[in-house]
């Protein structure tokens, strides 16, 4: 069962994986001893491994501890709620909210901000606009570009340099020339982890009077989010890019803001009251949670959490920089090897480093690279108008997380080495 934080006086013991990175953290990653070779995953930015923790505590939870959440009286119902209630404020913590009811469970990052543009829909006007990146992933896009019709909205984007680092001047002559009703924005990118000043942006932002909506799936395994204090609107992640399952995700919206919101769907659990002929809703978040939740899931997102702050997201920080460095300055003096992102100028970039190999198709290397048990991505990255502002049709993408060593990097330059042989 989940212990009860606020209630237990007894500090939990150390676990044993506690301030370890990179090889060290393995053998808490079934995945790195399930191979007859090396195994070096550099695709954590599409989604990271889990630890044997969070896999016991789903596996648990669907044994001996299953049952609806908030629909019943009886013993077992009635833990897993409690259980689910404390994932959500484990999370809430995390990310430095003000209060667990400033947090919405969703399927993902993808799915909170549909159910942001759905809920938002009613408070926007004809002729609103809505003011975006080129840098965002498709899933900041397409909900606003479908708003947008919907609603008869003005999309607008800000620009970045050749470099893939947003134009903080076009950001804020846009800001003031459009008066945007909200900005969306990522906070690291996923094509090329160009990090947003996030700090910057929502002073301009809310100078000109525009909500912000930020979108964290790149950054909440990386670095502290501190929504609260630094005054974000909106926020959202998912559970398997910060070593929990899938099928989860966190959307955060500063109390203020939720009177300015419908429900996306309705069902079971987000109603006050249902009549015949109409219904009233329940108070947030289980206004905007339709429907049986995602339990065991979240029950595991809590733990992915307990498992990060365990190991120090700090101590995350430090490592996964020291093998960004490491490895972007040796990619850059590969032969071949043309290497993309904010950093070659000195600009923010984080734990993603997107590159080219000439005369190889970067889906011809990662074949090539797979073969040698290293596996990336390749492809556009559910980026397409970041790599067209660049003019790249598609990228090779590698990836850190805190599983993430040296012998991966040594791994990523022989299956280079192997592609300029291959193809000459």
């Amino acid at each position: 069962m989940a212990i009860n934080r606020e209630r237990s006086e007894v500090p939990a013991p150390l676990a044993p994986w506690c301030g370890l990175v990179g090889d060290a953290l393995r053998p808490y990653f079934p995945i790195f001893s399930n191979q007859t070779q090396r195994f070096s995953y550099l695709d954590t930015a599409a989604s990271s491994q889990k630890p044997q923790d969070v896999i016991d505590r789903i596996s648990n939870y669907l044994a001996y501890e299953h049952a609806n959440v908030r629909r019943g009286a009886y013993s077992l119902s009635s833990q897993a709620s409690q259980n689910m209630d404390e994932a959500r404020s484990k999370i809430a913590h995390f990310i430095g909210a003000a209060s667990a009811k400033e947090v919405i469970f969703t399927r993902g990052t993808t799915e909170s901000i549909n159910l942001l543009a759905h809920a938002l829909e009613e408070w926007f006007t004809p002729g609103d606009v809505v003011l975006l990146t080129v840098l965002e992933h498709h899933s900041n896009i397409v909900p606003w570009q479908m708003l947008a019709k919907r609603r008869g909205l003005t999309l607008q984007f800000v620009d970045c340099d050749q470099h893939a680092q947003l134009d903080m001047a076009d950001l804020e002559a846009k800001l003031e020339r459009y008066r945007p009703k909200l900005l969306g924005i990522t906070h690291v990118a996923n094509s090329f982890g160009s990090v947003t000043a996030l700090d910057q942006v929502l002073d301009l932002a809310h100078a000109v009077g525009a909500l912000v909506f930020v979108d964290a799936a790149q950054s909440v395994a990386h670095k502290r989010l501190q929504v609260a204090q630094r005054g974000i609107d909106f926020l959202a992640f998912s559970g398997h890019k910060l070593y929990g399952p899938t099928g989860i995700g966190a959307l955060f919206v500063r109390t203020e803001h939720y009177p300015k919101m419908q429900p996306f769907m309705g069902g079971g659990d987000m109603i006050a009251q249902v009549a015949l002929a109409e219904s009233s809703w329940a108070e947030p978040p289980q206004k905007f949670e339709a429907g049986t939740p995602s339990i065991a899931e979240a029950i595991a997102f809590g733990t992915a959490i307990d498992f990060v702050e365990q190991v120090g997201i700090e101590t995350i920080a430090k490592h996964e920089s020291a093998l960004f460095a490491e490895a972007l300055d040796r990619l850059r003096s590969e032969n071949g090897v043309t290497v993309y992102g904010p950093a070659l100028i000195d600009g923010a970039q984080e734990s993603i480093i997107a590159f080219n190999l000439a005369g190889v198709h970067p889906h011809d290397l990662a074949s090539i690279a797979d073969s040698r048990n290293v596996q990336f991505r390749a492809g556009h990255h559910c980026a397409m108008p970041a790599l067209h502002r660049l003019g790249l049709p598609a990228t090779v993408r590698v990836s850190f997380g805190m599983y993430s060593d040296r012998g991966d990097i040594e791994a990523l330059l022989a299956a280079i080495a192997e592609g300029r042989k291959i193809f000459g």
